[in-house]
């Protein structure tokens, strides 16, 4: 999987020496709200061996985001394999450290992760799900071009589904 750079992250396949970094990052209640809950360290484990094998059949996956500045890992930007009303969909999803929030950062990740959806993956369509209450979520999802297209229940959670078709119209500034 290439490597994608902006301004100030690096955004990278995960490897399996990740899982330290991200165990610490998903045992953080911030970190994992809106989600399940926070995860154990063999939860974490799963979950990165889920992420790496999508890495190694080809298929879009999630990149470990990189902070340029002290070359740490602080959270994920990529894809998700999502069935939303029996429709198999693309999700760009993101999470980031809280340490880092507030700064752009989310926003310029998942901007070079829409980028390269369209450009290098040739993907049609792609969805963001986010829970109602999650105002900076919304704004990410929002500043990428995304427009909520409707509500619904999500492995029993309410969940606004936002998407991007390649071609529309690119995002005004906000």
């Amino acid at each position: 999987m290439p490597v994608l750079q902006t301004p100030r992250l690096v955004l990278r396949s995960f490897r399996e020496e990740d899982v330290d970094l991200l165990a610490n990052l998903m045992a953080n209640a911030d970190f994992m709200r809106f989600s399940l809950g926070v995860f154990s360290r063999q939860q974490t484990i799963a979950f990165l061996d889920k992420i790496i094998g999508w890495q190694r059949r080809g298929l879009p996956s999630l990149f470990a985001v990189i902070h340029h500045a002290d070359n740490r890992l602080i959270g994920y930007c990529g894809f998700f394999h999502q069935q939303v009303d029996g429709i198999e969909e693309i999700e760009i999803g993101y999470r980031l450290d809280p340490g880092y929030w507030s700064a752009g950062l989310a926003t310029e990740a998942a901007q070079a992760v829409r980028d390269h959806a369209f450009r290098d993956l040739k993907l049609r369509r792609v969805i963001s799900l986010i829970h109602p209450d999650n105002a900076p979520s919304r704004r990410v999802a929002e500043k990428i071009g995304m427009n909520l297209e409707k509500e619904i229940a999500f492995r029993g959670f309410p969940t606004l589904v936002f998407a991007l078709i390649r071609g529309a119209d690119p995002p005004r500034a906000r």
